[in-house]
């Protein structure tokens, strides 16, 4: 565990465990649908860690723990840590359903970066506009696709062109799953 001190614009680690634990518990509903998948929502806040300096979630391994981790460093406000846990939450809620979810497949990784990003909020209107993105109509679906090509840069297993072909592939597939939602929030 990092150090209680706060770099530019970030929170202590303190401040931001208090925000996930409160984001938690308004995100109950996402939490508790872990548990049809051998998945114990008591187990969830122990499952998260607070970090200085990288954030994301880990896949499952072997015994089938996953840790979302939560950068203080980044964190400023609640909203932006209900939306680090809400996008994160999607991502283990589909390795729970899938059961075979392999992130090295670009389709797979693709797949659930485009539910993570469509059913967080990530691209709501108000967010794009801060990110200093003015478009009015059709902002969400070229946000997430901006975001996914994001995330999916990090991916060793994925060059640009076959990032950009998965996600297309699969775009209206996933961008309609929402599930654990009836709708997208």
């Amino acid at each position: 565990m990092a150090e209680s001190s706060t770099i530019s614009k970030g929170s202590t680690v303190e401040e931001c465990q208090d925000m996930i634990r409160r984001g938690l518990r308004k995100h109950f509903f996402l939490c508790s649908k872990y548990s049809y998948a051998n998945f114990s929502v008591l187990e969830l806040p122990n499952s998260i860690e607070t970090l200085w300096v990288s954030g994301g979630q880990t896949p499952f391994e072997v015994d089938r723990v996953s840790k979302i981790i939560v950068c203080s460093n980044h964190m400023q406000i609640q909203d932006e840590v209900n939306q680090v846990l809400i996008h994160e939450l999607i991502h283990a809620y589909d390795e729970c359903r899938a059961g075979n979810l392999d992130w090295a497949n670009c389709a797979h990784h693709a797949c659930s970066e485009i539910r993570a990003g469509h059913l967080s909020g990530d691209c709501h209107y108000k967010r794009e506009l801060l990110r200093g993105y003015l478009k009015i109509r059709g902002h969400e679906q070229e946000c997430v696709k901006r975001r996914v090509m994001k995330s999916m840069s990090g991916n060793p297993n994925c060059s640009e062109t076959a990032s950009k072909d998965a996600m297309e592939a699969i775009w209206d597939v996933c961008y309609n799953d929402t599930k654990p939602f009836d709708r997208a929030p």
